[in-house]
């Protein structure tokens, strides 16, 4: 089984089946400012790669933020 749980393949954070980008989207388009808990478990890679790269990767999506006016006012004349 090589330690991991039936149907399991853990791997570090953006290396794996999970699509992070439309979850922190939705995330920064509600406005949430709450905590981002992310587990670290890669059997294949090591902790001082693969935490860092996770971390790293949250941080930048994280940041992606929604505009401020909607995207068809910035085409808009007055």
């Amino acid at each position: 089984m090589g330690g991991s749980a039936p149907g399991w393949d853990f791997v570090t954070a953006g290396h794996g089946d999970v699509k992070w980008e439309p979850i922190f989207r939705a995330l920064n388009a509600i406005g949430y400012e709450g905590p981002t808990s992310v587990e670290w478990e890669d059997a294949g890679m090591d902790r001082l790669v693969g935490a860092p790269q996770s971390l790293a990767m949250v941080r930048e999506l994280a940041a992606i933020a929604p505009p401020v006016a909607a995207f068809d006012a910035a085409f808009s004349s007055r």
